[in-house]
């Protein structure tokens, strides 16, 4: 029998759905919301009704006007859940419970387990995460700051980042499991891993506002200035949270969360938007650097290299602006990892080889 995989991906501007017959991707559609519409919903899982509408229109498309074909199993994108290894995970109760109460945060990969199990459902077969956001492999010093009772959290785009650094190995003649990497997801939100020798062990996590400015998120602000944002109380918790992670970065310098629009106008000569642009990049850099430590410390140590990918790795401009910043450090390559692929290849190693996934518990 056909192996067909459905792999559904909510992010923060858009939906990704995807169809896999056997390796061939027969279908691909993505679908983005722009941010007049998402801000008409109060919680992210009242837009399940608009992610769902992208998954049946995709699984129509497929149809031809005949009956949708039987599915094998659906992967959705790993939200935000307890702390866990990467791996593949069964979509359970549990699981489902910790997503809709938004129990460790509100996301809009949270939506993707709740997909995968609706569509699952209809032919009785698995529904899974591979490599979620919440994938945890910190090193413990990673996670100290200057107050004892706040520790940082391994909170990033694993699947994507995983994915990314696996390919670049193979192009180098190399295992990822005995290589070191620093791996840069530039999308919605910038996250950025340290990659040693196959385990993710520090993280700049952009969902907790570390790291650069991204095209929507604020990134690191100055501790004192942002406390007394706070302290003005012109704005309620839930504003301030929506002002860092979705109405910041280049949206809130430029208007638009689109670097191709900022990009249009550095040409025609905004000097506003040459500086913005400089600072992305200058920004993305400096906190690649930090990760340096991590992977170069000890008489074994060495970078084996710098990989970018997500949507802004799109851009020659942006990706050639960071090479010449951090190719000090290691070869630097740029990619857009097939998320897609990456989550159905997750499926596969169960359906095929047998991999038993992993039960999830709150």
């Amino acid at each position: 029998m056909t192996l067909r995989v459905l792999t559904v991906n909510p992010g923060s501007t858009s939906t990704k759905v995807s169809l896999f017959e056997e390796e061939e991707s027969v279908l691909s559609l993505e679908v983005r919301h722009d941010k007049e519409t998402l801000a008409k919903y109060e919680h992210v899982l009242d837009q399940l009704p608009l992610r769902r509408d992208t998954v049946r229109t995709a699984l129509h498309k497929a149809a031809h006007g005949g009956r949708v074909p039987r599915l094998s199993a659906v992967v959705g994108r790993g939200g935000l859940l307890r702390p866990m290894s990467g791996g593949i995970y069964s979509v359970n109760d549990a699981m489902i419970a910790d997503l809709r109460s938004a129990r460790f945060g509100e996301h809009a990969s949270n939506l993707g387990a709740l997909l995968a199990r609706e569509y699952s459902l209809r032919d009785n077969v698995p529904a899974l995460v591979v490599d979620p956001v919440v994938t945890d492999e910190m090193r413990s010093v990673a996670r100290v700051t200057g107050l004892p009772w706040v520790q940082r959290r391994s909170v990033f785009h694993a699947l994507s980042q995983r994915g990314a650094a696996r390919a670049v190995a193979r192009e180098m003649g190399l295992e990822y499991e005995r290589s070191r990497f620093i791996v840069a997801h530039m999308g919605g939100g910038i996250s950025i891993g340290a990659h040693d020798r196959g385990r993710v062990v520090d993280v700049i996590n952009a969902l907790d506002g570390e790291g650069p400015f991204s095209p929507e998120r604020v990134g690191s602000l100055p501790l004192i200035t942002a406390l007394g944002l706070v302290l003005q109380q012109k704005h309620s918790v839930r504003e301030l949270q929506e002002l860092a992670l979705t109405k910041g970065g280049l949206w809130a310098h430029m208007g638009t969360n689109d670097l191709r629009e900022v990009l249009e106008a550095c040409d025609t000569g905004d000097e506003k938007a040459a500086l913005v642009f400089d600072a992305l990049s200058y920004n993305i850099a400096k906190h690649v650097s930090s990760l340096a430590p991590a992977l170069l410390a000890g008489p074994d140590s060495r970078l084996d290299g710098v990989v970018l990918t997500g949507g802004l790795s799109r851009s020659s401009r942006l990706v050639a602006s960071l090479r010449d910043r951090l190719e000090f450090l290691a070869p630097v390559s740029a990619l857009e990892t097939d998320e897609m692929r990456v989550m159905a290849e997750g499926a596969w190693r169960v359906l095929r080889d047998g991999v038993k996934p992993v039960q999830y518990t709150s």
